[in-house]
């Protein structure tokens, strides 16, 4: 009797295997072209990286000489329109340049030398992901446009027209709310801070932002040097030192607080994770004051307080990812110089000569560095002792709830890996209960924590409670083992709830700036009330969404006012730290920028003015400016009483 042949594995089949094309592959997996989709509320959101990949294009005529400016209009039905006034894509290939995958001028290195994108899956990827794309290109008074909507030809021009404008590219295109949220929208603050890069980047360049709300123009003179002007959040310890070789220019100088703080782009694209240039910089930096100054500097001590902006030229850069957040190119070129090497000998020998033509400012980076020397000696003691007795008291500690997978890893949930500080154990219960263990961790606070503005780190290590959480955190030293990508505060929306979130960011802001600055703390929006009939149940996090609510619900409406994180059951709480939590991210205030992108001083220039003003002793100041600015509500409860009223009528 014959063997029968082996059942195939259930359900796979020559059927199983598909071939998609290139809009369908975008559209089914964004995330490998844009990172994450998000609703346009956080600047890593997808909608900037369509703009941005659009802006690339535009900003790479200009690096080649032709163009100066750049215009973006942004409508009110959230459609973006950029026009650049470069060479114009060749009209004979307008429908390949936007729907045919791997195409581009890019890979002729000739042509662009020294491009952001080099794989040619930047403006495929605005086309497949948007419900409305229009691409129209001028050159040499004629223009062809071709419009799509979600990567599919609705009208193409075909033969190309006459046309009086100057050369150069249009394209428009609007999000699509099929792979967006509805309420997808972008945050004009967020659009700023891009084009301010771009043109700290690309100086003598002029970009015109155009909003229902105005008209913007950014532009700088003296490129990097402007950018840590606008950055400095404190008074410089000397002038700006600015270093510039082949493929290579670099800005920076010390401040007086904590941490490090680093701007680093590759051919103008802002890689926030840094990369290879970026510690080639670092390296050279305490390898050439060391030589120059004939002592073994400790690393933390040469660059505690920096304020750097670091840009190289590469030509066909790797990056680690397709949204080029982290260099991982190790030569110049292809073949050709080490890209560690080169950065570290321009580096080291153009500081070399700066420090030797410049003693002044020589003399004072060498007292900011044994500034730094001397802080870290006095608290190395009281750090070891803190160490010791953390290590002790581990198996103890039941303030940390931890997670397993961190940010420090490369597991590929990293970036989801949370860290939710809650006041006391109630609030830190209905978290606990609800939280996903894989990613999120909660740390509890006993109450009110100590107000620590005007203190020293010495207190970092002194108050049991801080250094516990900085050491849940790993960022004693750096940001490089950072355990945690979100680090949320958790607490109640009433007085005392918002006075322990004032008291744990000037914790973050005295001495863990980098960590604000870099875009890791958050605060946990939570709903204000909860508004339900028999069938129906809406969250509401403000009273317009309450009113609209009841308005659904009608006359059966019941409205319950959350005062506390604790009255929220955990069975509730899951939905508002799941996929869908809403965050609001702390942002250090920076300067704001005059039209030649140059600082504009303003009542609290530096971030200690203005910890100095909320949190400090001056009482009588800080009370008039309660008095001038305080505003009288209704009662809430009131207003609910009202609102069921009216809805019952």
């Amino acid at each position: 009797m014959a063997t029968p042949a082996p059942a195939p594995a259930h359900g796979y089949t020559e059927d199983s295997i598909k071939s998609l094309d290139w809009r369908e592959h975008i559209r089914l997996r964004p995330g490998m072209y844009i990172g994450k989709l998000g609703d346009g509320s956080l600047p890593e959101d997808g909608i900037y990286v369509l703009l941005k990949e659009v802006l690339d294009n535009c900003i790479d005529e200009h690096v080649m000489g032709y163009g100066n400016s750049i215009e973006i209009n942004i409508a009110d039905d959230q459609t973006v329109t950029v026009r650049d006034f470069g060479r114009g894509i060749p009209l004979g290939k307008l429908l390949e340049c936007a729907a045919q995958i791997n195409t581009g001028a890019k890979y002729d290195s000739e042509v662009f030398k020294r491009s952001v994108g080099l794989n040619g899956v930047g403006i495929k990827a605005v086309n497949a992901l948007s419900e409305y794309f229009e691409i129209q290109a001028i050159r040499e008074n004629q223009t062809r446009s071709i419009e799509f909507s979600q990567g599919i030809v609705v009208y193409d021009m075909g033969k190309p027209k006459a046309c009086t404008e100057p050369n150069g590219t249009r394209i428009a295109f609007r999000a699509d709310t099929e792979s967006f949220a509805e309420d997808t929208h972008y945050r004009i603050d967020f659009v700023r801070e891009m084009l301010r890069f771009y043109a700290w980047l690309n100086p003598g360049l002029t970009l015109l932002l155009r909003t229902p709300a105005g008209e913007e123009k950014f532009k700088s003179k003296d490129g990097l040097m402007d950018l840590i002007r606008a950055k400095l959040s404190e008074e410089p310890q000397y002038p700006i030192i600015h270093l510039e070789g082949k493929d290579v220019e670099v800005a920076f100088t010390h401040g007086s607080g904590y941490g490090e703080e680093y701007y680093s782009f590759v051919n103008g694209q802002h890689t926030t994770q840094g990369g290879t240039h970026l510690a080639a910089f670092r390296e050279a930096i305490v390898q050439e004051c060391r030589e120059f100054y004939k002592k073994q500097f400790d690393p933390a001590d040469v660059r505690g307080s920096m304020i750097a902006a670091v840009s190289v030229k590469v030509q066909e850069p790797i990056f680690e990812s397709q949204t080029k957040t982290k260099l991982g190119s190790t030569h110049m070129e292809p073949a050709g110089r080490n890209l560690r090497g080169h950065i570290t000998s321009v580096i080291t020998a153009q500081l070399d000569n700066f420090l030797h033509k410049h003693a002044d400012i020589a003399k004072s980076l060498q007292e900011k560095i044994n500034s730094n020397e001397k802080e870290r000696k006095e608290i190395s003691g009281i750090q070891k002792a803190a160490r010791e007795n953390a290590r002790k008291a581990k198996v103890h500690n039941k303030k940390l709830r931890d997670c397993r997978v961190h940010f420090d890893t490369k597991d590929k949930r990293r970036d989801d890996s949370t860290l939710f500080i809650t006041e006391g154990d109630s609030a830190s219960g209905s978290i606990t209960k609800s939280r996903d263990v894989e990613t999120q961790a909660v740390f509890s606070l006993r109450g009110k924590p100590l107000n620590c503005f005007g203190l020293t780190r010495k207190i970092v290590y002194e108050n049991e409670e801080f250094y516990l959480l900085a050491n849940a955190l790993q960022i004693e030293e750096d940001l490089e083992e950072l355990r945690f990508n979100r680090v949320v505060l958790a607490t109640d929306a009433d007085v005392d709830g918002m006075h322990i979130r004032l008291l744990m960011i000037t914790y973050f802001l005295q001495f863990f700036p980098e960590l604000v600055r870099k875009g890791h703390l958050y605060i946990l929006q939570t709903p204000l009330f909860r508004v339900r009939n028999k069938k129906e149940t809406y969250y509401c996090y403000s009273d317009d969404e309450r009113q609209r609510a009841i308005h659904r619900c009608g006359k059966t409406a019941e409205i319950t006012r959350f005062k506390g994180l604790g009255e929220i059951s955990p069975d509730e709480f899951k939905h508002f730290i799941g996929p869908n939590i809403r965050l609001e991210p702390v942002k250090i205030r920076e300067h704001e920028v005059d039209a030649e992108g140059n600082a504009i001083p303003s009542e609290h220039r530096s971030v200690k003015e203005m910890l100095s003003f909320y949190m400090g002793k001056n009482t009588p100041e800080r009370q008039m400016y309660i008095v001038d600015n305080l505003r009288v509500e209704q009662e809430l409860e009131f207003k609910d009483a009202e609102t069921a009223v009216l809805a019952a009528a």
